[in-house]
């Protein structure tokens, strides 16, 4: 079977070369052109031996993700709809900013954590990506927007992995990606411009930390256990205070010296000014010293059948005042891409009936004759 080199971080591309009896500088070479040149061919690769390079095609190719389709909205924002193949999609989003461009990449088609409140869920979980298959979302986006920006600096300057997918359930794929990413003979990305979000998979949390720091956000989305609970089902493995321990060990680690916890205003839910109280109680006072960190409120993305409201403006207001008024830095993220389904916790859209997920679970009913309580894997990171 052909190596997909988009699979293999430097260590793994040097490895892949030696094995064809090539000295290590070769590894660096072909890494360059993928990363750095997003060259598709081996024959483009100029400076490689004209002996490697007829060697290549028969051993590995570098297998990019058909596009199943593109949509592009008013503000700038662009969604790829990515064939991951077996009838699964995933989905990837550039938001251009005045000073950065953040590509926001997905770690899995589907999800498999539970919260309530994000659309991408509601596919069903799939199977986690590869590391091609992750990587292929950036490599795919950098050259398509070089080109068509007719740009020869690098466009995308943020990844923040918050797309579908619970990143550290996919940790054996995800920590050579980010390796790529990081490696200045891939992109060369700062620690600090590369965001890992997660739900709380504490294990996975401490690995991080030690295998390829960078930078963390914590899906919190409710001040308590109950709370959370109903919302986040994972905090039943991984309750709030063991999440803000694994915080604590982050972040001597961390590029940052703040954890970034994402909220999502729920009308009703948990957007109550005490709700505001305890979460400032939180991050405050934890073991004692409270955890340093910032916190980014997400107005919710209505979707059908979610059951849930958006706060009103005015609410998310209140709410971001207590927090700002107690010191804590707040923001209140800006929706973009709404207009093609591609803001935070909206990763579904023609997804949906691609996974056959409604089917698959009929199937297993009938299989087993046993009714199935499905308990939805989302989030809004």
């Amino acid at each position: 079977m052909k190596v997909n080199l988009l699979d293999l971080d430097l260590d793994g591309m040097a490895a892949f070369c030696e094995r064809l009896g090539e000295k290590r500088f070769r590894s660096v070479q072909l890494f360059r052109w993928i990363h750095q040149k997003g060259a598709r061919q081996f024959d483009e690769m100029s400076d490689l031996a004209k002996s490697l390079r007829e060697k290549l095609p028969a051993v590995c190719h570098i297998n990019d993700l058909s596009v199943l389709s593109r949509q592009d909205s008013v503000d700038g924002t662009i969604k790829w709809l990515f064939d991951v193949g077996g009838g699964n999609a995933v989905e990837t989003v550039f938001i251009p900013e005045a000073d950065r461009g953040t590509l926001c990449i997905s770690s899995q088609a589907g999800c498999a954590v539970g919260c309530r409140f994000c659309s991408t869920g509601h596919q069903g979980f799939s199977r986690n990506l590869t590391t091609g298959e992750i990587l292929a979302q950036l490599w795919h986006a950098e050259h398509f927007l070089r080109k068509h920006l007719s740009s020869r600096e690098r466009v995308i300057t943020n990844v923040v992995m918050m797309g579908m997918g619970e990143p550290l359930q996919n940790h054996a794929a995800l920590f050579p990606a980010l390796r790529v990413m990081l490696d200045d003979h891939g992109y060369g990305m700062s620690r600090r411009r590369v965001t890992v979000s997660t739900s709380g998979v504490v294990p996975m949390m401490d690995r991080l930390a030690s295998e390829c720091p960078v930078a963390l956000a914590v899906s919190l989305h409710a001040p308590n256990d109950a709370l959370r609970d109903s919302l986040v089902p994972l905090n039943r493995k991984y309750p709030i205070a063991e999440l803000l321990d694994a915080c604590l060990r982050y972040l001597p680690a961390a590029p940052r010296d703040f954890i970034t916890f994402e909220y999502c205003m729920l009308d009703g839910v948990n957007d109550q000014i005490e709700h505001a109280q305890q979460l400032l109680d939180l991050v405050r006072t934890h073991r004692g010293k409270g955890v340093p960190c910032k916190i980014n409120l997400i107005p919710f993305n209505p979707f059908p059948d979610s059951g849930l409201k958006c706060s009103p403006k005015p609410v998310v207001a209140r709410f971001a005042q207590i927090l700002v008024d107690a010191g804590v830095v707040t923001t209140v993220r800006k929706t973009r891409g709404d207009d093609i389904d591609a803001a935070c916790g909206q990763l579904a859209g023609d997804v949906l009936d691609r996974t056959n997920a409604s089917q698959r679970l009929a199937r297993l009913r009938s299989e087993t004759g046993q009714p199935i309580r499905i308990v939805h894997r989302e989030r809004q990171a």
